[in-house]
Parts: structure tokens; sequence; C-alpha cells
């Protein structure tokens, strides 16, 4: 008899209207509610905006140094998260179209390896930030000691040009060191005539001048397979070189020659891939950072001489091979040593 029943009220209808009718009331409570949540979210999202709005103004009114250093964080954070989305962007990229780092645009190898470096930086910050209440340390770490501790996303326009200078000036110092190992090498050479040319260049350098592209290109047998290849340089020659990569010489001789072979090898590639996009596709600030990676103060320097300066350094990359990435180590200082004023920083 239930049975029955249940088959009459499904046949009349009963079952199925009831049915509909319940469906179409969860149905509109449900949009109704997410209707309600998203009013909600735009209300809260205004709410705070304006909060913060008036938090800034307020800084900027009464604290203008800590709203400067506020305001810094803010879109320092906001350049990090963008270079995230950018870096998962084209690891995907990379994974879904099998495409190799050599075979990257130019932009997309440069932001690569920026960021590696920037999160490289980044880890013993995180770390010593780990344990409770150690945030405040950290706060204050970063206050005093913006350009050890902060990575460039964090820096003030006026820090960058002033900490990149410091930087710059490191590097600079291992200039003289560099040519003075490349001439206890050559007196060594028995090729007379590579011999000669590569005394001549060195000799060049210590006078002040600034060296021709052919002049550097003409001592190219000698950084291939002979002794001044990275496999055959002495361990203190390669740790004088490290620093102009911004890399640490405090490594085991055989660790400083693998980073400097990768490195190179990596920075071989960013030209290649640079050739292949044009240098004039370049903004005025990437020119300047291209310049500055490859061994020029750029920010003390106009437009137009970087420029020139990256023209003569593609000449030189773009005739190197794989097996030659000690010419294009030792270019850092050939081609930044003297440029563009002709006073010599390798006496310094």
């Amino acid at each position: 008899m239930r049975l029955c029943i249940r088959t009459k009220i499904i046949n009349n209808g009963y079952y199925s209207h009831h049915l509909s009718c319940f469906s179409r009331s969860s149905l509109s409570r449900h949009y109704s509610s997410s209707s309600v949540r998203r009013s909600l979210g735009r209300y809260v999202q205004t709410r705070l905006q304006r909060l913060n709005s008036k938090y800034e103004s307020f800084l900027k009114m009464r604290f203008p140094r800590f709203y400067q250093l506020y305001h810094t964080f803010m879109e320092g954070f906001k350049l990090l998260f963008h270079d995230a989305k950018e870096v998962q962007r084209i690891k995907t990229k990379m994974i879904t179209s099998g495409v190799q780092f050599q075979d990257l645009p130019y932009r997309d190898m440069e932001k690569l390896r920026q960021v590696r470096r920037d999160l490289i930086k980044a880890i013993p910050l995180v770390l010593i930030s780990i344990p409770p209440l150690a945030n405040y340390l950290v706060f204050v770490m970063m206050y005093f000691f913006p350009r050890q501790i902060l990575i460039p996303q964090f820096w003030t326009p006026r820090q960058q040009v002033e900490f990149r200078g410091v930087y710059h000036s490191l590097r600079a110092r291992h200039h003289w060191p560099v040519i003075a190992g490349l001439q206890n090498t050559g007196r060594r050479i028995k090729e007379g005539q590579l011999q000669g040319r590569l005394l001549d260049l060195c000799a060049k350098l210590q006078s002040g001048h600034h060296p021709a592209v052919s002049e550097i290109l003409a001592v190219r047998g000698l950084f291939s397979k002979r002794a001044l290849a990275i496999k055959r340089m002495k361990a203190d020659h390669m740790r004088h070189i490290s620093p102009l990569l911004f890399l640490t010489p405090r490594l085991p001789g055989f660790l400083v020659g693998r980073r400097l072979n990768s490195h190179a090898l990596e920075l071989l590639q960013l030209d290649r891939a640079l050739a292949r996009l044009g240098p004039p596709q370049l903004t005025d600030s990437e020119i300047r950072e291209a310049c500055y990676l490859r061994g020029i103060n750029s920010y003390g320097l106009h437009i137009n001489q970087c420029r020139e300066w990256l023209s003569q350094w593609l000449q030189v990359s773009s005739s190197l091979n794989d097996r030659e990435l000690s010419l294009l180590l030792h270019s850092l200082v050939f081609l930044s040593a003297n440029y563009p004023t002709g006073s010599s920083q390798i006496r310094n």
C-alpha cells in the first residue's frame, strides 16, 4: 500500500512539483547569498582602501621620513609580487612548451636570473625572522643596513644610484690584480705573437687607455685551451674575477671555477638573446641594467655612452663560442677599467 501511494504521488506530479519548488528556493537563497557576499567584499575592500589612504596621509604629514620608508616597502612588495607572477608565467611556458633557458626571450631570461639572485640574498633575512618577535629585530636591521639586507626592490631611487656605486667601487678594486695576473701568465707563454699582443693589451690598460674590440679579439686564442682557460687558471686569479660578477671568492678553488664557468655561460646566453632582440629595443633603464651587469657603473654615465659601450661588448661577445668563456670574463676588465673618461680605475 505504501508503495502504491508513493507511486501515485510521484505520478501525480506532487513529488516533482515539491522538488522543483525546493530547488528554486535553494538556488534563490544561494544566488542571493552570493550577491550579498560580493557586495560585502566590495564594501570591506573600499573601507580598507580609505583607511589605508588616511593612514598614509597621516604618516606623510606627521612622519615624512617614516612615510618614505613605509612607501618604499609597500612598493617593494608590489614589485616582488609582480616578479613572482612573471617567474611563474615563464616557468609554466618552459614546462608546457618545452622551451630551454637558452631559447627564452631576453627579458624572460634576465627576469629569471635576477629573481634567483634576489631570492638567494633574501633567504638569510627570512631565516632570521622565523623566531618569535624576531621581526622587530629584522625591521631595525633593514632600516640601518638597507644595502646589506634589502634586495633592490626595496631601495629608494636615491639608494639605487648610491648602492650600485658602492658595489661597483668594490669590484673595481679587483681590476688591477686581474691585469697583474694576466701579465704574470703572459710572460710564461711561449707563443711569441700572442704573448706580445697580451702584454701590449695589459700595458695599454695600465696607461689608462681604452682598448679596441679588435685588440681584445686578437688574444682570444689564449683563453680557450691554453693557460688562461677557466679550467687552467690559478685559484687566486679566479678569486679576483669572481667579485666582478658579484660572486663570493671565499670558496674552494674548484667551486670558484665551477661557478665562474656557469655564470659566464649564462652571461653569454644572455648576450645571444639580447643580440636576437636588438639593443635598440631596450628602454633606458634596461640599457643601464645590462651595462651594470657587464662591468661598468652605468648610473654615472649618459645613456648614449651606455649604448655605445654595450655595442662594443656585444661585438666581443658575439664573436665568442662556449670554449672562450674566459675571455668573456676578462672583458669585464678590458672594456670597463678605463671607460669612458680614460682615467684608469685599475690603479686605485
